[in-house]
């Protein structure tokens, strides 16, 4: 296969900076009554022996990842009496209560005296919820030897670390990559990053939605027209930079084609245009499909295939990253909250004293398998800021019915999100932590229902920051209802 103008050819996926295969288990931070601590880990290198690992308010020492400050929980929630974690042999890790006063919530399951957990459980990820003010993941954590930028992506976890590593190994290269992942992995901003990394990350970032492109109107949307200056077409526009080809695994047969002599002759032929034009371009190719099965069921050009995938980049899904959760969803959260004006929401205890979000809540969602991946997360994030903001008490039962890939659209109207929260909320129990670790969990949840709210009427400019998110709560984001709710001038 020729390569494209410049072009190193790698016909193999990144193995050159390969992990060991050595597992060691590790303590990730999913949630903590101080946000900033989400993502700390502690590598517990005393479980390839015979050593114990004391895990209290205490200790052991959690720290960033690549930061040598590192610090214990400090919860004065949590006893100071030890729960203990030892190797058992070749089945994992066990988890021995010892006499601590910290109920221990092991997946969802609370702890009575012991429990032992497999290789596979901590292949996924176990979360451990300690006394509903803290939330740790216990995984496996693969040494890496070469560390490398974040490239603008969230996430610690090995995989990502790997793929980090991959972006660094391509990204000053002009070889075309070809981005696999399931659906809400987070092709797009990969795509993005290995433009932004590279020399082309100065010029234009072209995103096409090929499945939306018919054979009909290909070649102009493409290539663009000679009689409408305005049309240039993705390729064009993409000239000097990186044309990101998205959902290729959907594109028509006969698109496929046209795609394939641009990407081959390295030029165009505009719709009026009777000579090619030449274009210096990278492109990036993203799909969820199997492209080999197409192949082999004729759906898909085999020379398009080996012309986009001369490398590989295959995207986790959240479910093989489960370590990432904790800085994903306080990212996520950190941006709806600023948007709806709640930027201190993370900081700032609710009337039990305790942090927002609660952490038995983030236990339950990262348990979640999120099918939607990151994606799907992202929309839970926005459902938990705006019910935030709305005044209404979650339940994780509530939760999960929001969060089930049943009700999954993508996009949400605030309003809606607000009467779905209040539809459950009345009935439902929060459980909470009092000061003592061993108490159960009492505190009931409010609703919005009930709740009265007299119209002040004042003139719009003297309606500011909280009392218009109040007027907004009251009239559940409705603003059609809150204008009808106002005085009409007379006459």
């Amino acid at each position: 296969m020729e390569s494209m103008q410049g072009e190193t050819l790698i016909t193999t996926t990144f193995d050159g900076l390969s992990p060991t295969t050595l597992e060691v288990p590790a303590l990730t931070i999913i949630a903590h009554p101080d946000p900033s601590r989400v993502g700390e880990v502690v590598i517990l290198t005393e479980l390839r022996g015979d050593e114990a690992v004391k895990l209290s308010r205490l200790e052991p020492a959690f720290a960033a990842p690549g930061s040598f400050d590192s610090k214990p929980l400090a919860i004065s929630h949590l006893s100071r009496q030890p729960i203990i974690l030892r190797a058992d042999g070749d089945s994992g890790v066990k988890v021995v209560r010892a006499g601590s006063r910290t109920a221990v919530d092991i997946a969802g399951e609370r702890l009575q005296e012991e429990r032992v957990l497999s290789t596979d459980d901590l292949r996924s990820g176990v979360v451990l919820d300690l006394g509903h003010r803290v939330v740790l993941m216990l995984h496996y954590h693969h040494p890496l030897d070469i560390e490398v930028p974040s490239f603008g992506m969230v996430g610690e976890s090995t995989p990502m670390i790997r793929v980090r590593q991959e972006v660094h190994l391509v990204a000053h290269l002009d070889t075309p990559v070809l981005v696999r992942g399931e659906s809400g992995t987070g092709k797009d901003l990969l795509a993005r990053a290995i433009h932004e990394a590279g020399p082309r990350g100065s010029e234009s970032f072209v995103p096409v939605n090929l499945p939306a492109i018919t054979p009909a109107t290909a070649t102009a949307e493409l290539f663009g027209s000679i009689a409408d200056e305005e049309q240039e077409g993705c390729f064009r526009h993409a000239d000097g930079g990186t044309l990101f080809l998205d959902e290729i695994g959907d594109v028509h047969p006969d698109v496929q084609q046209v795609l394939l002599r641009a990407l081959e002759n390295s030029e165009v032929q505009p719709v009026g245009s009777d000579k090619p034009i030449k274009v210096d371009l990278r492109a990036v190719a993203a799909t969820d499909a199997d492209l080999e099965v197409a192949v082999a069921e004729g759906r898909f050009k085999a020379q398009l295939l080996h012309r986009v995938a001369a490398y590989e980049i295959r995207l986790p899904p959240l479910r093989e990253r489960r370590s990432d959760f904790g800085r994903l969803l306080y990212h996520f959260l950190r941006e709806e909250l600023a948007i709806l004006g709640e930027d201190d929401a993370l900081t700032a205890p609710d009337a039990s004293g305790r942090p927002w979000p609660p952490a038995d809540l983030v236990a339950r969602l990262a348990s979640f398998d999120w099918p939607g991946n990151v994606r799907q997360l992202r929309n839970a994030a926005r459902r938990l800021a705006v019910a935030r903001q709305a005044g209404t008490s979650l339940s994780a039962s509530i939760l999960e019915r929001l969060v089930d890939p049943s009700t999954e659209t993508g996009t949400f109207e605030r309003s809606d999100v607000v009467r779905e929260l209040e539809k459950d909320a009345a009935n439902e129990t929060v459980r909470s932590t009092s000061e003592d670790p061993e108490a159960e969990d009492t505190l009931v949840s409010e609703s919005l229902a009930g709740k009265s709210w007299e119209p002040v009427y004042k003139k719009p400019k003297e309606v500011r920051g909280k009392k218009f998110r109040e007027a907004l709560k009251a009239h559940r984001f409705d603003l059609d209802d809150l204008v009808d709710g106002l005085p009409k001038k007379k006459g």
